[in-house]
């Protein structure tokens, strides 16, 4: 099963989306603006992408840069803003398995199926 956590608001997302149903993969997407990562899932997630919470941070984001931008913020920090404000996530993220990634560009998803 691959899990999808998007937006459906963004074109990369629901370009993910179409790219997985066309290889008929079984699919799980989950709209985190709807239905918010609790901070066990986010963490995971952050866990299987193997990067720094920071790293998943969409900085071009007003809310970052009106609330963020200037403060230096531990991992628990960041994940908490992630967790007020989901806005704030990259994605799409896609996780099969034990592994995610940020499917931007949809390449990557080459190295996950």
């Amino acid at each position: 099963m691959i899990t999808i956590y998007h937006n459906p608001r963004c074109s990369k997302s629901r370009e993910c989306e179409t790219f997985l149903g066309a290889f008929g993969k079984d699919v799980r997407v989950i709209n985190y603006m709807q239905t918010p990562f609790t901070k066990e899932e986010l963490t995971k997630v952050i866990s299987l992408l193997d990067i720094k919470p920071i790293e998943l941070v969409r900085k071009n984001e007003t809310i970052w840069k009106e609330l963020f931008k200037d403060r230096k913020m531990t991992d628990s920090q960041v994940i908490n803003a992630f967790l007020k404000h989901p806005k704030l996530i990259q994605r799409p993220i896609v996780v099969s398995g034990d592994k995610a990634i940020i499917a931007r560009p949809l390449e990557l998803l080459d190295s996950i199926l």
